[in-house]
Order: C-alpha cells, then sequence, then structure tokens
C-alpha cells in the first residue's frame, strides 16, 4: 500500500486526505500547528491516523508522496529533507486533479481571482454542473471524492502552483500579475512571475490562456516565454482581435468570429478592475458555449465577494467599506481608484516587501486621514506621515473604527483596505474583514 503524507490539516490538507484514503493510499497527516477541532473530528471519524503541535520526521521520511499545504514554503527544513530523499511532493490541485477527467478552468492573479472565479462560476451554474473550489470554497480534492462534478472552476495561488507536475487546466486565466508575496520568493519579482505561469505550462494548443493584455509584466513574460496554448487576451486600453476589449463603455468579446457585446454601465459591480473581470469570466463562458443572454443576466445580477469593497453600512451619511481582502498594494490601488468620496483609510499588517508609491497620488488625492492597524506600523508612518494631516495607529480593529468615526464626515468614506497580509492580529483576511463589519455595527 502506498503511503501518503499530508503536511497540514486544514481544508485542503483534510481533502487530500479522504481522497487519498479513497484511493487506496495508507494516510498519515502531519501538522506542526494546532489542527482545528472540526477537522479532527473529521479525521478521527474516517480513521485517518494524524498529529498536531510536531512532526514525526522519520515516519514522514516514509512516504511514497507528499501532499504539502500551500502556507508551508519550501525552504522549511522538512521540506528540504523530503526533496533530499527523493520523495514527490505535490499539492492538493496536482493530487486531486489525478483522479478527475472534468473540465478545468484554472484562475489565477495577484488580484481579482476570486471576484473572476465567483463571477465564472455564477456565471456556468446557471447552465452546467460545476464545482468552485481551490483557495475558495470546499476543498478541490473532497469534492472530487464526494460530489465529482464534470466541471471546476479554481481559484488557484502561486504556492499552489508551485507543487503542480502534471496539472492543466483546459482554460486557464491570469487576471494580472503586480508584486505580491515577494517574501516567499526570494524578494525576487521574476521568480513570483514564473510561479503564475506554471498554470499554463502544460497546456496545448487545445487548451486557451485568457489574460490582461494591459499588463505589462505578463505581456513581456510571454513575449519571452511562449507558451502552447491558445491565447485570448483582454483590455480596457487597446482593441482586441481575438479576445475582448472596452469599445466606447461597451464590452466586446471575439472569440473565432463570434461576437458578444455587454454595455458596461449594466454590469453589477463597479470599477475598472471588475470591468477586467467582467471580461475574463466572459471569456470562459464564451467558450463552454454558454448562451449570451445566461452571460448578460449574470453579470447583471452578481452580488460580489465578501471583504472586497464590499459596501458595509452607511451611518450620519458616512459610508464603511470593508476591502478586507486587499492584501497586497495592488488590490487597495484599485480600492482607492474607486473612491470618489473623501476618505478615511484603514491600512496596515504584515508588510510583504510593499512598495506603496503607486498610491501616492490617490493618498494626495482622495485620503483625508490614515489609520495604521498593526504591530509594526513604522514603515507606514514614515511612508504617508507628510501625505495626511492625520495619521494615527491602533493594534485593535474596534478602535480603529472608533477613531474613524470620529474623523469622517457627512458625505466622507471609511475604507479598510490593508494592503497587507492579516497574520499580526487576526487569524485570516476573513476574520479581520468580519471585525471590522461587527465595530461598524456597534457604532
Amino acid at each position: 500500500m502506498k503511503k501518503l503524507v499530508v503536511l497540514g490539516g486544514g481544508e485542503s490538507g483534510v481533502g487530500t486526505a479522504l481522497l487519498g484514503k479513497e484511493k487506496g493510499y495508507s494516510v498519515f497527516v502531519s501538522d506542526k500547528g494546532t489542527i482545528k477541532e472540526k477537522y479532527k473530528e473529521v479525521l478521527i471519524h474516517n480513521e485517518i491516523e494524524w498529529e498536531d503541535k510536531t512532526h514525526s520526521v522519520d515516519k514522514i521520511l516514509e512516504a511514497d508522496l507528499v501532499m504539502k499545504s500551500p502556507g508551508i514554503p519550501n525552504k522549511v527544513a522538512l521540506v528540504k529533507q523530503i526533496r533530499a530523499q527523493g520523495i514527490t511532493i505535490v499539492s492538493e490541485i496536482e493530487f486531486a486533479s489525478m483522479f478527475t477527467n472534468a473540465t478545468i478552468i484554472g484562475i489565477t492573479g495577484s488580484n481579482g481571482k476570486t471576484t473572476t472565479a465567483s463571477l465564472t462560476h455564477h456565471i456556468l451554474k446557471q447552465k452546467l454542473n460545476v464545482g468552485l473550489a481551490g483557495n475558495i470554497g470546499n476543498s478541490f480534492a473532497k469534492q472530487v471524492l464526494e460530489e465529482n462534478h464534470p466541471n471546476y472552476v479554481l481559484e488557484i495561488s502561486s504556492f499552489q502552483l508551485d507543487d503542480i507536475i502534471a496539472f492543466r487546466p483546459h482554460i486557464a486565466v491570469i487576471t494580472n500579475i503586480t508584486p505580491d508575496h515577494l517574501d516567499r520568493y526570494d524578494y525576487q519579482f521574476e521568480n513570483y512571475i514564473k510561479s503564475k505561469f506554471r498554470i499554463a505550462k502544460n497546456q496545448t494548443e487545445e487548451d486557451y490562456l485568457i489574460y490582461d493584455a494591459d499588463n505589462e509584466v505578463i505581456v513581456s513574460h510571454l513575449k519571452n516565454n511562449p507558451v502552447q496554448s491558445t491565447l485570448l487576451p483582454f483590455s480596457i486600453e487597446k482593441q482586441i482581435e481575438n479576445g475582448a476589449y472596452l469599445d466606447n463603455d461597451n464590452i466586446k468579446l471575439t472569440v473565432d468570429n463570434k461576437q458578444f457585446i455587454m454595455p458596461t454601465a449594466n454590469l453589477a459591480l463597479e470599477g475598472k478592475h471588475n470591468i477586467k473581470n467582467a471580461m475574463a469570466a466572459s471569456t470562459v463562458a464564451h467558450l463552454l458555449k454558454i448562451r449570451k443572454q445566461t452571460i448578460r443576466e449574470s453579470l447583471e445580477n452578481f452580488q460580489g465577494v465578501e471583504h472586497r469593497l464590499e459596501n458595509v453600512l452607511k451611518i450620519n451619511k458616512v459610508q464603511y467599506i470593508n476591502d478586507s481582502k486587499a492584501t497586497n498594494v495592488n488590490a487597495t490601488y484599485y480600492a482607492l481608484e474607486s473612491m470618489d468620496a473623501p476618505t478615511v483609510w484603514i491600512v496596515g499588517g504584515v508588510d510583504k516587501g510593499n512598495n506603496y508609491e503607486e498610491l501616492f497620488p490617490f493618498v494626495n488625492e482622495k485620503v483625508k486621514a490614515i489609520i495604521c492597524l498593526g504591530v509594526d506600523n513604522e514603515k507606514l508612518l514614515k511612508t504617508f506621515g507628510n501625505m495626511v494631516d492625520i495619521i494615527v495607529e491602533t493594534q485593535f480593529m474596534s478602535e480603529a473604527v472608533k477613531i474613524a468615526y470620529k474623523i469622517a464626515d457627512s458625505g466622507d468614506s471609511v475604507l479598510l483596505s490593508p494592503a497587507c497580509a492579516s497574520f499580526d492580529l487576526f487569524e485570516s483576511y476573513e476574520d479581520r474583514g468580519r471585525q471590522f463589519k461587527n465595530a461598524v455595527r456597534n457604532l
């Protein structure tokens, strides 16, 4: 019996363990941290051996195959030991894809991937049996085991792509590439770019790569490193012959001489970045033969994603906006770009090697006060200290919201868009966003 070791007892780890057991592996789950009670119960119920708060190295090194959770960096000593033994390491995406013949739509990018994946799923589910997994929702492995949809939309991070071998999505989407997670890539942007492009490495000319043609990083990488896939770009800046572009406030999409037109005024989501997300999702739907009317209706009634420019409440004519999912500078760029009122900006967390310069024009033009919410706010105070009249720091979300309430005047907006990871003060960006919403509701 082949031995599968799963490193990490979270959503992807437990899903992989269940699928592995079903497929005849002897499974052992090992987590250096504490496994959540709900996951322990699943492992115990399914008689899967597990440990937490430690790694039994000798036992792990007996593995034939290791599934590494995406949160574990490659530079960790244990990972290096496993590789030195010649044991194959895969991600959950790779492992689960070995056991399904489904049509896979893989969506990656520094920003926009959650919205694009959710929007794509929203359109496709009107007519197709389709699962939504990866970085979002239930584990892909668990869905392959329990639901085995004929189609999947997967939101895929660079960390998940680092550990693929044969994974091949029929349709790949790269929403954009901007500096992010550089702490995991030796502060080399090029390493991060290569990681994102792994999504297309096994594609053939029968497969499709949909990408942002306005993103210089993507365009120049494709020029120097051609892929096999059929290319379908999208743009809001230039005309595209085969793909999607913006023409006088209309999205125009052409694939195989078939055209689809949609006025941007009818889109449920606002902002330039959401026009691009809609272009990417529509292109996928068009390739999978979804009717134009269905695509139009779905784009008009899509509700958006929690923690992404989510309007929480209006109090005393001040709009409170939760953009906790903005864990990098580029995501916050889109948020500040879309602000049309004087803004009290709550920012901060774990800095991943951020360069804040691209935000300067928006901060000068739109931001009236900055509240730094993090354990270490020195870089933010230094960077923005001279740009605004009011800049304060706190380590409590409830206090940040109370300060914002005092500073904001009628007609202003209060925006939580941290541009940083959440792990210094919160469990996750979701936890950070929910704490913000609760604090606003308690005002």
